[in-house]
Order: C-alpha cells, then sequence, then structure tokens
C-alpha cells in the first residue's frame, strides 16, 4: 500500500493516512470506487455503511461486486472485495441506515473525516447536519452522466450542503422505476428502458422487471426469488426480454398482458412495498380495450392527437400498432442490429407514451398528453463508470489536504465532459464559499418563516410534508412556543392524537412560532408561522429562509439611510436565500425545489451550462470575501454569545474575472 513505502507521502501525511479513521457512506458506484482507493492508498481503519443490496444492474460499474454476489449487502461485499487488496486493513461495514438512531453525534465524533457518496437528498442533508455538529470534516461527491462533483464541507468554514436550496433532481434509483413508482417521469423513464429491452440496445441496467433485491420488499424477497431461479448450479438464469418477445412474435396482447398484469400482480406479492402506499391494479388487455366504453378511435390529426390525454382504449390500441410497426422495423435490420430510440421517431414515441400512460394508471399517476410526455422523455442521464472513478480520485485526494488541514485548498471541483475555454475539463472554483448568514441550518440561529393555510393544514401533514419531506428532519418533536405545549412528539403514539387536527384547533395561528427539534440529527429550528390562504394554482404551503425578506420596503429604506459606511461584513451583505417551496425570499419566483426519491445510486445532478457563464455552485452573490479565517461557533448559541460578523469566511484576494469560464453552474 502507498502509505506503508517510504517517499511517496510526505512523512507527516504518512503518518496521519495511517493513524486517521475514514466513514465512508454509500456503497455504490462512487462508494466503491472510494473504497478501493483508500485502501490502496494506505488507510487501514475504514467503516461503510450502505443500506442497498446488489443487483445484476450494478456489475457494470460497481466493479467490487460480481454475478455471485447478487442479493447480498453491498456493503459487506464492498468490505470482503477491498480487504482483498490490503488484508491488513481494519474495515467495518454495515448493513444499515445511516438515518437511524444508531448513528448519532458520537458516532460520527471517532472519525477524522467523512466521505459521502449517497444516493438521496434526505440522507445527504442528514449526513450534513450530523458532521456540522459533530464538527467533523464532509467531502460531498456525485456524478451525473460525463459530470461529477466534490465539495468539502467544513463548520464555520464553508457553506453547508443546505446553503442553497437543492434543484429537483433528474436521475432516479432503479427500485423506484421498476417497483414504486410515484410520478410520471418514473413512468416514462421505465418505458424508455422496455423500448430498449425489446427493440434497442439492450442494458442489464434498464431491466423492468420487478427488483426483488429493493430493500423495502424485506431480504427475504430476493434471496427467495433468487434461490427459485437458481440452476443446480446456484446461478440464476435470466431470461432475454426481447429473446421473450420474439418467442411470442411480438404479440402485443401477449406483452401487454405480462407487463401489466403478470409483473403487477408479482409486486403485489412484495406485500412490505405496499404498507404505506396504495398497492397498483393490474390490468389485462380485454379489459382495456372495453372498460371505459370508448371505441378506441383515435383522432388523426396528429397535433390535435398530442395535446390529448388519450382513453385507456385509445392507448391500449396506439400500444399494439407502436408494436407491429417497431417490430417490422427492426426486422429489416441487420442480424445482431438494433433500433435507436428518438423522441422525433413517431412510432419509438409512440410506444413509449403509451406505456408510460398504461403504467400510471395502473399505479394512480396522472397521465399525460403524448406532447408531455415528448418534452420530459429527453433528460434521462446515465450512470458512467470512468466519472465515478475520477470523482472518486478527487475525493481522497481532497482528503490529503483535509487531513493536513489545508482547507484553502480544498476549493469545489467540478468533472466535464468537454474542455472549458483554459483546456481543463477538472475544473476547480476561484473560491471558497463561505457559509450562508440565513442558512436554516448552519447559521448560528436556524429560523425559517413558514406561510401556510392554518385553517386546512394538519399536524400530520405538517410533519410529514413540511418538517420531514421538505427540510430533511428524521425524527421531529414540535413545541408551541410560550405555552409549552406540546404538538408533535418523536415518541410512538405519544401526541397521535393531534394528527387529524388542523393548527388553528392547537391555537398555531398567524405569528406562532414553534420549536422544532430532532435529537437525532442534534438540530434545532425555529419557525414562525403566517396564516396565508393558498389560491388554486398556488403551492399549500412557502418556506422562507431569510425571515429578513418578509420585512415592509418602507423599514428596509430606512435601515439603508441609517446604515454606517463600515458597516460589519453579514448586515451589509443582502440575502439572497431561496423558498423552498419555489419562492425566492425577496417573492420573486424562482426554481421550485420538489421532494424526489433520488436517484441512481451515485447521483448527484449538476445543470451543465452549455455557454459556461461565469458563477459558483453556492451562488456567488452570496460570497462576501474577508481577509484570513476563523471557525464559527456552532448553532443554538445564546444570542449575546456572538455577534452576527464573526461568520467565518475565506476568499481569495483576487476578484472574480468577468470571463472566467471555469464554473459549472448548479440550477
Amino acid at each position: 500500500m502507498a502509505a506503508q513505502l517510504d517517499g511517496v507521502f510526505e512523512a507527516e501525511l504518512q503518518k496521519k493516512i495511517t493513524e486517521s479513521k475514514v466513514l465512508v457512506v454509500g456503497a455504490g458506484g462512487i462508494g466503491c470506487e472510494i473504497l478501493k482507493n483508500l485502501v490502496l492508498t494506505g488507510f487501514t481503519d475504514i467503516e461503510i455503511i450502505d443500506l442497498d443490496t446488489i443487483d445484476v444492474s450494478n456489475l457494470n460499474r460497481q466493479f467490487l461486486f460480481h454475478k455471485e454476489h447478487v442479493g447480498k449487502s453491498k456493503a459487506n461485499v464492498a468490505r470482503e472485495s477491498a480487504l482483498a487488496f490490503n488484508p491488513n486493513a481494519k474495515i467495518k461495514a454495515y448493513h444499515d441506515s445511516i438515518t437511524t438512531n444508531n448513528y448519532g453525534v458520537n458516532f460520527f465524533q471517532q472519525f477524522s473525516i467523512v466521505l459521502n457518496a449517497l444516493d438521496n437528498r434526505a440522507a445527504r442533508s442528514h449526513v450534513n447536519r450530523l458532521c456540522l455538529t459533530a464538527d467533523v470534516p464532509l467531502i460531498e461527491s456525485g456524478t451525473a452522466g460525463y459530470n461529477g462533483q466534490v465539495e468539502l464541507i467544513k463548520r464555520g468554514l464553508t457553506s453547508c450542503y443546505e446553503c442553497v436550496p437543492q434543484p429537483a433532481q433528474k436521475s432516479y434509483p432503479g427500485c423506484t422505476i421498476r417497483n414504486t413508482p410515484s410520478e410520471p417521469i418514473h413512468c416514462i423513464v421505465w418505458a424508455k428502458h422496455l423500448f430498449n429491452q425489446l427493440f434497442g440496445e439492450s442494458n442489464e441496467d434498464e431491466d423492468v422487471s420487478p427488483d426483488t433485491a429493493d430493500p423495502e420488499a424485506g431480504a427475504d424477497v430476493g434471496s427467495a426469488a433468487l434461490e427459485k431461479e437458481a440452476n443446480e448450479k446456484g446461478n440464476v438464469d435470466r431470461v432475454n426480454t426481447r429473446t421473450w418477445a420474439k418467442q411470442c412474435e411480438y404479440d402485443p396482447e401477449k406483452i401487454f398482458n405480462k407487463l401489466f398484469f403478470d409483473d403487477i400482480n408479482y409486486l403485489l406479492s412484495m406485500s412490505n412495498l405496499w404498507k404505506n402506499r396504495t398497492p397498483p391494479k393490474p390490468a389485462k388487455w380485454d379489459a382495456v380495450q372495453e372498460g371505459d366504453g370508448e371505441d378506441g378511435t383515435i383522432v388523426e390529426d396528429s397535433v390535435t392527437r398530442d395535446q390529448k390525454v388519450l382513453s385507456m382504449a385509445q392507448t391500449a390500441k396506439v400500444f399494439g400498432e407502436s408494436i407491429k410497426a417497431l417490430k417490422e422495423a427492426v426486422g429489416k435490420l441487420p442480424e445482431g442490429d438494433h433500433l435507436v430510440w428518438d423522441k422525433d421517431d413517431k412510432d419509438g414515441m409512440d410506444f413509449v407514451a403509451a406505456c408510460a400512460n398504461i403504467r400510471a394508471q395502473i399505479f394512480g399517476i396522472p397521465r399525460k398528453s403524448r406532447f408531455e410526455i415528448k418534452s420530459m422523455a429527453g433528460n434521462i442521464i446515465p450512470a458512467i463508470a470512468t466519472t465515478n472513478a475520477i470523482t472518486a480520485g478527487i475525493v481522497v485526494m481532497r482528503a490529503f489536504r483535509v487531513l493536513q488541514q489545508e482547507y484553502e485548498a480544498c476549493k469545489t471541483v467540478y468533472v466535464r465532459l468537454r474542455v472549458n475555454g483554459r483546456n481543463q475539463f477538472i475544473v476547480p472554483e476561484t473560491l471558497i464559499i463561505p457559509p450562508k448568514p440565513k442558512c436554516y441550518v448552519c447559521a448560528a440561529k436556524p429560523e425559517v418563516v413558514l406561510k401556510v393555510d392554518t385553517k386546512k393544514l394538519t399536524v400530520r401533514e405538517f410533519r410529514d410534508d413540511i418538517l420531514i419531506k421538505a427540510l430533511n428532519m428524521v425524527s421531529p418533536d414540535v413545541l408551541l412556543d410560550g405555552t409549552g405545549t406540546i404538538v408533535i412528539s418523536s415518541e410512538e403514539d405519544e401526541k397521535d392524537c393531534n394528527n387529524d387536527k388542523t393548527l388553528e384547533e392547537l391555537k398555531i395561528v398567524n405569528g406562532c412560532i414553534l420549536k422544532a427539534d430532532d435529537f437525532l440529527q442534534n438540530y434545532e429550528l425555529s419557525i414562525t408561522v403566517l396564516h396565508k390562504e393558498a389560491g388554486r394554482e398556488e403551492a399549500p404551503f412557502e418556506i422562507v429562509a431569510d425571515p429578513d425578506s418578509l420585512k415592509p420596503k418602507e423599514e428596509e429604506e430606512k435601515k439603508e439611510e441609517v446604515k454606517p459606511a463600515a458597516a460589519p461584513v453579514d448586515d451589509a451583505q443582502p440575502s439572497t436565500s431561496k423558498g423552498l417551496n419555489g419562492s425566492s425570499s425577496n417573492g420573486k419566483q424562482t426554481t421550485t425545489v420538489n421532494e424526489v426519491e433520488d436517484d441512481d445510486d451515485d447521483m448527484c445532478i449538476i445543470e451543465d451550462d452549455e455557454d459556461e457563464k461565469p458563477s459558483t455552485s453556492k451562488a456567488a452573490a452570496d460570497a462576501v470575501t474577508t481577509p484570513g479565517k476563523s471557525v464559527e461557533k456552532r448553532k443554538h448559541a445564546p444570542e449575546d454569545d456572538e455577534p452576527a460578523n464573526k461568520k467565518a469566511k475565506v476568499s481569495s484576494s483576487h476578484p472574480m474575472d468577468d470571463d472566467d469560464d471555469d464554473l459549472v453552474i448548479l440550477d
């Protein structure tokens, strides 16, 4: 191992590598590469955690896993494979979720550094908060296709993961696509995968059959299915979808019944999936043809048809006609060749639109017009093994800097598909972005304003939709400030009687302040409630992370007139924090942040700006430059303990050039 060889690293770094203790969160595409790099570098005390199990679709990019590992724990198998590189390394694996109460602040405090390789926003936010509280450096990473990103999160020094609301993600985990779709886009992704399985370039990563390795379905489901399908040698023989379709001569009725009746019934047998979800309703070819009383006649005018949501009978007819046309097109190709899906190809687009809408109907998801589906279908990003490897390499190199406490050198790094104007495809930021003064997570006194209809919102909706989904809490307790009334308790059944009551019924009205506390995250948040009746087209609630933005304009102008010339840095900088419901703090409409159950196991979506506009990933307008740096006191301090201008900020002494083209914009 490199650290065991004198001369490879400086003596001080060599010592830190061998003595440090590292936590890797996630054992997917990036996590496997990080673990391999750590072991080969010479790190000997490593712990890795992941809840997921190995699926066949993982094998093309997660190289610590092999065919015989399908159905087993990712964390455990990653540990076994990594030990083959260095049997002397001490690696501990957890087949568990990082959000459980087994992994609190005390757990995180034992590590020198934490390396995130996660697949969803809720878990990223959870680890972000625990690392801030434990004061442990966190290196966050993610990839999207050929783009990658690595950034350091250090309390008081850099902005945290939640300083700027994250945009909705555009990639989705395989188990969501195959087992539990909840949005139209999930059905569209599934339909595109089905096109490739039947007519395009087949990819094991795009399997459309029920995922028996889904951790939510229970470990026994995957194991039982694998044992049932295993041959006498113990291997699983998988029937190729296209081979099966050819055997039944691409008969639309047989394909329909297999996909939308047999497979759905198989999903229903995974009872754990439907404990807290509405179960799907299987559909049969004959019943769909006759069920809605329509004859299935389709308007010939393509423009009119594209704008209309077709009936199920009409959709089934399009399904059958498109399969026949695509079968004929495949038959004209040379042996071994395949079709390539194109949204502008009529038959391919008809097939995807029909399959997506049939699946949406089965899962109780709103159906869409062909035009809407076409506009959504072209933005699905695959996982690329090379990008994962490059990103993981940068993560470990950044870890070297962190161990040496060279934080100023740990600027955010982007991996690009194309080189920029300076001939770079690995592009660093020009400065470290400091913490946002009004961040509702890492500020000294976290607070938000909640605009909501207190007469309609129930306590259950407040807990599930706002505290857990929007604010990423795990186990919240809520008190009504001033009275000490317990509104929500993390103790089971303690305050369930409040669930169906509205906020108003519990005396939570305009101007009330709620104190939310998540003991798992050691996180407290003050929530000021403002009553607002939402219009028909408006979001049911709005979260504003900067309460100052709500002050009357006249008051702000008055403050501006009397403001001294040498005001403290934090007070002088206007806030540009965004509301979590898609409204900015100044009331202007901005990017909507939706809760999406994420993506493939190594995806952090990065919007690649084709024009390479100068900006920073953490909103450069919020970056305030001050000489030197300091470490800020953690949140929850009394108001008098720390002045607002004590925020730590690290900056470059050189102003940003107007023609800077090094930076990718995170949308």
